[in-house]
C-alpha cells in the first residue's frame, strides 16, 4: 500500500499539515513545470496532445486509487488524498504553450474554483467513492482551462506573449 498511499498523496504532499490540496497543487504545478523544461524542446509540437492522453489513460486508475484511498483512511473523501488536485490542475493547462506566468496563474485559478467549487462541482462532489473524490477537481480544472484559454487569447490579441 505503500506506493499507492505515495501516489494518492502526490508524494506525501497530502500530508502537508497547512492546505494539504494547496501542496498537493503545488507538486503538480512543480512536476508541470519540470516536465516542460526537460521535454518541452523535444517534444515542442505534440507535449500537450501527450498531456491530454496521458490524462484521458489516468481518469480511470486515478479513480481506483481514490477508492482504495477511501478504504485506506476508513473516511469519505479524506484530506490527505490530492491526487484528485493534481489531475485537476494539469487538466486546466491542456493546449496552452508553456509559460511559468501560466502555470503560476492556473495555479491560483485552479486553487479558487476547487474551493468555491461553482455549479455542478459541489453536487457532484457527493457521489460515490473515488468518482466524487475526482469529479469536482475535473470540473474546477475545466473551468481553469477556460479562463486561461480565454487569458491567453486576449493577450495574444493585445500582442503580448508569456512563453
Amino acid at each position: 500500500m505503500k506506493i499507492k498511499e505515495f501516489l494518492f498523496t502526490a508524494f506525501y504532499a497530502g500530508y502537508s499539515p497547512v492546505a494539504p490540496g494547496t501542496a498537493g497543487t503545488f507538486v503538480a504545478m512543480a512536476l508541470y513545470i519540470v516536465e516542460n523544461y526537460l521535454l518541452g524542446d523535444v517534444f515542442y509540437n505534440s507535449l500537450n496532445y501527450i498531456n491530454f492522453a496521458a490524462l484521458l489513460l489516468l481518469v480511470y486508475p486515478a479513480i481506483r486509487l481514490c477508492d482504495e484511498a477511501e478504504t485506506f483512511y476508513k473516511t469519505k473523501d479524506p484530506q490527505r488524498v490530492v491526487i484528485d488536485e493534481v489531475m485537476g490542475y494539469w487538466t486546466g493547462l491542456l493546449f496552452l504553450p508553456f509559460s511559468i506566468t501560466y502555470a503560476v496563474l492556473a495555479f491560483v485559478i485552479f486553487r479558487l474554483f476547487d474551493i468555491i467549487k461553482p455549479f455542478p462541482a459541489k453536487r457532484l462532489q457527493d457521489l460515490h467513492g473515488g468518482l466524487g473524490i475526482m469529479i469536482d477537481d475535473y470540473v474546477a480544472g475545466l473551468y481553469t482551462l477556460v479562463v486561461m484559454h480565454l487569458i491567453a487569447y486576449i493577450l495574444e490579441i493585445k500582442g503580448i506573449i508569456l512563453f
